[in-house]
């Protein structure tokens, strides 16, 4: 499995794009000023993946952030979602306009179906959007999020173009290995969403072992494991000192033994919805 080795390190997605491994998750970042300190900080820092979404109500903040950051609109990898109420062929390429006016730009870099609901037609029919995008070079790949095994096989089923990124929620006590197993057979990248569990982990005694002996953070004990499953991880956070905690990730390496115990705290607790529950209201 190969592991970046830097913060500007990419992993290559099934069409080729490639893909920074490390990024900066927006989600709840809705205070203007707040936000844009944080985004500019990051690309300051080298991130260059920055993940949003229709729902997060900041778009434009991202956007504008990316503007006056000095950093050219090619270096960053910009990520947004679709929302469920948006769903739909017609609603989904007006909403896709709408993100890109927000966005302040005239592509974005990965656009995703930010979750399954429960019609496999009506994803069926956002994802025919999403290729039409992606035909006409508008996103330059597509994805899904949140899906399980049979809302990717319903999807396999039908599409022209199979999906470049699955981000789910993934951390040491959600490991998801059948989703994971399932998308590596299929080429799809996993991305994870909550990465580090909203620092719910801070106190597990594996997790606090393994660190104590490599002399690092949990958290960064967490986003090392992730990249050493070939994972893309977007940890949140408003402030650059444990932004720059969540990019120094490569002067360490796991053993087989550490990846071992980490994997063995799956209880499969998730801290967000089940996807085959859930229609409306929450974002990740």
């Amino acid at each position: 499995m190969k592991v970046v080795e830097n913060l500007q390190g990419t992993l290559t997605l099934n069409n080729g794009l490639v893909i920074p491994q490390v990024g900066l998750g927006v989600y709840k970042m809705t205070d203007e000023a707040e936000a844009n300190f944080a985004i500019q900080s990051a690309l300051r820092m080298g991130y260059r993946l920055i993940d949003t979404a229709a729902i997060y109500e900041n778009e434009q903040i991202v956007g504008q952030a990316i503007k006056e950051s000095g950093v050219n609109r090619e270096e960053v990898f910009l990520t947004t979602k679709v929302w469920n109420s948006d769903q739909g062929y017609d609603e989904t390429l007006k909403a896709f306009d709408t993100s890109l006016n927000k966005l302040q730009t005239n592509y974005l870099d990965l656009y995703l179906i930010h979750w399954p609901g429960k019609s496999k037609e009506k994803y069926r029919e956002t994802w025919r959007a999403l290729e039409q995008l992606y035909s006409e070079g508008a996103v330059k790949a597509i994805g899904v999020c949140n899906f399980q095994v049979h809302h990717l096989e319903g999807l396999l089923a039908v599409c022209n173009e199979v999906p470049a990124i699955n981000q789910i929620e993934n951390h040491p006590y959600l490991t998801q290995e059948k989703v994971r197993k399932y998308c590596q057979e299929k080429n799809i990248m996993v991305e994870a969403w909550s990465p580090i569990a909203r620092n719910r982990l801070a106190n597990e005694p594996t997790l606090n072992h393994i660190a104590k002996k490599h002399n690092k953070s949990v958290s960064q004990i967490i986003l090392r494991w992730h990249l050493q499953n070939g994972t893309v991880v977007i940890p949140k956070s408003i402030h650059p000192e444990r932004m720059k905690e969540n990019s120094e990730l490569f002067d360490f390496q796991l053993s087989l033994e550490d990846m071992k115990n980490i994997n063995a705290l799956n209880k499969g607790e998730r801290i967000g919805p089940d996807p085959d529950q859930f229609e409306n209201g929450f974002a990740n």
